[in-house]
């Protein structure tokens, strides 16, 4: 069996929407070497972050290595992915100097080598996501562990945009919350809100690959019977009231659907929204305000920023 790797070095803010693209193009899994990896100051936290190599990453920026199997549908379609990943610049996202190659791998490299890039990222003092396959010894008996499988979707808990999310959650959620989770990737924020005492969780996506993941990312937290996924656009034709709704996608998506996020909300409800570059800021603010919303508070990580906005009574 043979499989291709298209091979992307372009910079970290760029990491959450080319892992999306590279997704939603039928990715059979996305690693990621981050030069900062070598340097992070929270990395001291896991032992094994002094077995990496520095020669397994980039001297500077992101390297996001995407897998395919080889086929001639996937190798007519490698321009249109490239065009594709090469456009996101027009919606301000930074992509650096962004280069594109494509190598072939056999089935034992992809199958393993991947992994060795994903370790526990502590997204709050008290959230922690560890990958599926790694041991983790918690710090305390308060903390929180997401286990995720990375390989399967976006929304590991690298990126300033799920963090963002995941730390919003954390001060908002109350014991009992009813929340929507719209593009829910790999079910990251989905899980969080469940173990933060949400009573019930429906999770959307549009991407078929997504939806699984995240199916077999709940189980595995074993949150079933709290969330709920489903394969839908958005908010479109549901109909169920929430406490939260919260949506880590890009502005321009965001900007499709304010209306019906004020009318999915329950009085003074609260709509968290990430994944907006900070350029974008204001065009999302004014077109949540004219949905009615009330923008109360910005957080800001790096060139990313989070909006919480809340209905009137």
């Amino acid at each position: 069996m043979k499989w291709s790797e298209i091979e992307i070095h372009s910079v970290n803010d760029a990491v959450e929407p080319i892992t999306y693209a590279l997704n939603d193009s039928g990715a059979s899994g996305v690693s990621i070497e981050d030069s900062a990896d070598l340097t992070r100051e929270h990395e001291d936290r896991f032992g094994e972050i002094y077995d990496l190599q520095a020669a397994d990453y980039p001297a500077e920026g992101v390297i996001i290595k995407a897998y395919f199997l080889t086929t001639d549908d996937f190798l007519e379609g490698v321009p249109q992915i490239e065009a594709r990943i090469r456009g996101l610049a027009q919606f301000d996202i930074p992509l650096g100097d962004l280069t594109f190659q494509v190598n072939e791998v056999n089935d034992e490299e992809w199958a393993t080598a991947w992994k060795k890039y994903y370790h526990p990222v502590k997204i709050t003092d008290r959230i922690t996501v560890v990958p599926t396959w790694e041991d983790y010894t918690p710090e305390n008996a308060d903390e929180m562990i997401i286990e995720l499988d990375p390989g399967m979707a976006f929304g590991t808990g690298t990126h300033p945009t799920t963090q963002l999310c995941v730390q919003a959650l954390e001060k908002i959620v109350k014991p009992g919350d009813e929340i929507i989770d719209v593009g829910t990737g790999s079910g990251v924020l989905s899980i969080a809100s469940a173990k933060l005492g949400a009573k019930s969780v429906l999770a959307t996506d549009l991407d078929e690959v997504a939806v699984r993941a995240a199916r077999e990312n709940i189980a595995q937290n074993h949150c079933e019977d709290i969330v709920t996924i489903q394969q839908n656009d958005l908010l479109k034709g549901i109909d169920q009231k929430a406490d939260i709704i919260v949506a880590n996608i890009l502005a321009e998506v965001i900007l499709l659907f304010p209306k019906d996020v004020h009318a999915a909300l329950k009085p003074n409800g609260i709509f968290i929204a990430s994944g907006i570059i900070e350029p974008k800021r204001e065009i999302v603010t004014e077109a949540l305000i004219e949905a009615g919303l009330t923008v109360y508070h910005v957080e800001q990580i790096t060139d990313w920023v989070a909006i919480y906005a809340k209905r009137g009574e």
